[in-house]
């Protein structure tokens, strides 16, 4: 089991602290009910291990592919999972519908990278600067999508800056590994799973805000 980051553990309870102090300050007649600091928590170790596997299932497949390891295909498959359930952790919130579209853009994401790994390692540098232009066009179009969903929480100008230092440190952790540069990619993996963890903090944070109701005590 993933242990929450001590730095998630405080943003959440500091979260659900403001949160408690802003029901406090309500009127009386709202009868607002104070924010669970349990659920708030929850919640943010329950995201931190969903985006942990994202980019730690995404770093077993650079690796395998990087090899030609006969496990490439079983672990790409629990990748593909994973996409699944990231897309299913928000349809509690933002319905079905959102849920499956978000799959379907991660799902898109890993995909694509698959290609860019491909072209990477043939070295067909054409179809390499055409995957790679595909693979941010999808990271737009994520960071579009979940600014339209909560865009207090998560403007798109932010969005957009942490989809591409995403796919940017992803580059960074693959053209190591491709190159055998195997110090080099696991500092380029410690560098992206900081990052996921920050974004994870950011993510959750933004339902905690946007659904109140959900973390009450």
């Amino acid at each position: 089991m993933t242990t929450l980051p001590i730095v998630a553990r405080r943003g959440a309870v500091l979260l659900a602290t403001a949160l408690t102090l802003t029901v406090a300050s309500q009127p009386a007649a709202a009868a607002p009910r104070a924010t669970s600091t349990a659920k708030v928590v929850a919640f943010h170790h329950a995201m931190d291990q969903l985006w942990t596997d994202h980019v730690t299932w995404t770093r077993l497949v650079i690796v395998d592919f990087a090899s030609g390891a006969p496990s490439l295909k079983p672990d790409l498959a629990r990748l593909l999972r994973n996409q699944d359930q990231i897309g299913n952790a928000i349809k509690p919130f933002y319905g079905a519908a959102a849920g499956t579209a978000l799959t379907k853009l991660l799902r898109t994401h890993i995909q694509q990278a698959v290609r860019v790994l491909t072209y990477a390692k043939s070295g067909d540098q054409a179809k390499l600067k055409a995957a790679l232009a595909a693979w941010h066009a999808n990271a737009d179009q994520m960071a579009a999508f979940l600014s339209k969903a909560n865009p207090k929480a998560w403007p798109l100008p932010m969005m957009r800056d942490m989809m591409k230092t995403h796919l940017d440190l992803t580059t960074d952790e693959a053209v190591a590994q491709l190159q055998g540069r195997w110090t080099a990619g696991i500092t380029a993996y410690d560098r992206v799973r900081s990052e996921i963890l920050d974004m994870s903090a950011m993510l959750a944070d933004g339902i905690v805000t946007a659904f109140p109701q959900r973390f009450a005590a």
